[in-house]
């Protein structure tokens, strides 16, 4: 490998794009025609978030802009910079301003970990047109972007690189002697490449970095499958406990579920057991499940999720993983109902719209003489004295009888409960 200044760089920084020609990816962005690049070739760069995962380009596109815009460009960094140094930006730009009405535009990357306080700094600045920001950010700016920032900002999404153009950067990256690894003159077994690539996750950086580290174990000049394999090792999920990807993946995970795919269940909870997710916050979404979304079209549906968060509570990790399985994909076929759900939910709302209504007079208790003498518990018909253990009596209030909250649905056991439940009422009507 070559001994220069730049052997002390990472493969990753070494191979960046420097032009949108060199740049692989985003084409829904950087295509012919395309809003980046022709906000970027017509050097009319605008406020923008670029939101994207980790290795999709966002920096390496804010370099881009630097080096293709006639603007005064400034990086600024959320992990080393803090909000005093804005003040010291905001002089140069107001410098640049004056000497020649130049514009500069100031890349905060990982915008996301200014706190909403911090964010409110630079909004006197974007508003008077002093900066044009360009913020980077890998998660979701609906939830960690201010409204007022957000609005001034357009959103661009980055997506994942493909397994075909991280291929190709890596191809690249062997074959070019002037900062990737060419002089090496390493020739790449089918494959290898091909698996690195896919390991990567659509993260140029990681496969980079990957590839880097098998050139340094490769004897022969050939890198074969066996060495990029070991070159990868066991890399850890993409899934943030406290960020967008925990939410992303639990929801799947439910949905598959209510969805009554088990497969789909299977699947997302193993992602959330190797990324080291907490089994028990797993199986408690279970036992919610289980009643939300499943009710009485299936009553041991809680059972068995409750059994499972017990059972697991005895054994733990790792064939605790067994008993999550069984739950999630007995949960997954049951017959599905939400009823219970809506009907809690609407008795909710009826009692915050109406307020404490008054407990009938027949179904209050009567512990004492003037209890008794004021009505409390005359005329109640003890059930179990009539036909079929029903009395054929009111017990909502009076202004609210008739309403219905519980509406059972035809599938599974609740199917017997709503026939049931008709021929109650059938009974009630005849007296």
């Amino acid at each position: 490998m070559r001994k220069n200044e730049t052997d002390t760089a990472p493969l990753a920084e070494r191979m960046r794009p420097r032009t949108l020609d060199e740049f692989r990816g985003q084409e829904h962005l950087l295509g012919p025609g395309k809003l980046l690049r022709r906000l970027i070739e017509s050097d009319q760069v605008t406020s923008l978030i670029l939101w994207g995962p980790p290795g999709s380009g966002k920096t390496t596109l804010a370099r881009i802009v630097a080096n293709a815009t006639s603007a005064h460009f400034i990086f600024f960094s959320a992990i080393l910079s803090g909000v005093k140094d804005l003040r010291q930006i905001v002089r140069e730009a107001e410098e640049e301003q004056k000497a020649g009405g130049r514009k500069t535009i100031l890349f905060v990357d990982e915008i996301h970990r200014f706190n909403k306080a911090q964010q409110d700094a630079f909004l006197p600045y974007v508003e008077k047109g002093l900066l044009t920001i360009i913020g980077a950010t890998t998660e979701n700016p609906s939830f960690e972007v201010i409204a007022p920032l957000l609005s001034r900002c357009k959103v661009l999404v980055l997506n994942p690189l493909s397994q075909e153009e991280i291929e190709g950067i890596l191809r690249n990256s062997l074959g070019d002697r002037e900062r990737g690894l060419g002089e090496l003159g390493l020739l790449a077994d089918e494959g290898a490449l091909s698996y690195i690539a896919e390991q990567a996750e659509g993260d140029a950086r990681i496969a980079l970095n990957t590839l880097e580290t098998a050139a340094r174990l490769t004897y022969g000049g050939v890198l074969d499958l066996e060495t990029a394999r070991e070159a990868v090792q066991k890399k850890p999920l993409l899934y943030d406990k406290g960020g967008e990807e925990h939410y992303n993946v639990i929801s799947a995970f439910i949905k598959s579920m209510r969805g009554s795919d088990p497969d789909g269940a299977l699947y997302w909870m193993a992602r959330m057991i190797e990324a080291g997710e907490d089994p028990l916050f797993i199986l408690r979404r279970m036992v919610i499940l289980a009643s939300e979304d499943i009710g009485n079209a299936d009553p041991r549906a809680l059972q068995v999720a409750v059994a499972a968060l017990q059972g697991f509570q005895f054994v733990g990790m790792p064939e605790g993983r067994i008993i999550m399985a069984q739950a999630a994909t007995y949960l997954a076929t049951a017959p599905k109902s939400n009823a219970s759900y809506l009907g809690i939910d609407e008795a909710l709302a009826e009692v915050r719209k109406s307020g404490a209504q008054p407990v009938p007079l027949h179904i209050r208790n009567a512990p004492t003489r003037l209890m008794k003498d004021l009505g409390y518990h005359r005329g109640y018909r003890y059930d179990h004295d009539y036909e079929g253990g029903y009395a054929a009596q009111e017990y909502l209030p009076e202004r609210l009888q008739g309403k219905k909250f519980y509406r059972p649905e035809g599938r599974g056991y609740e199917k017997y409960i709503r026939e049931r439940m008709e021929y109650l009422q059938e009974k009630k009507k005849k007296g």
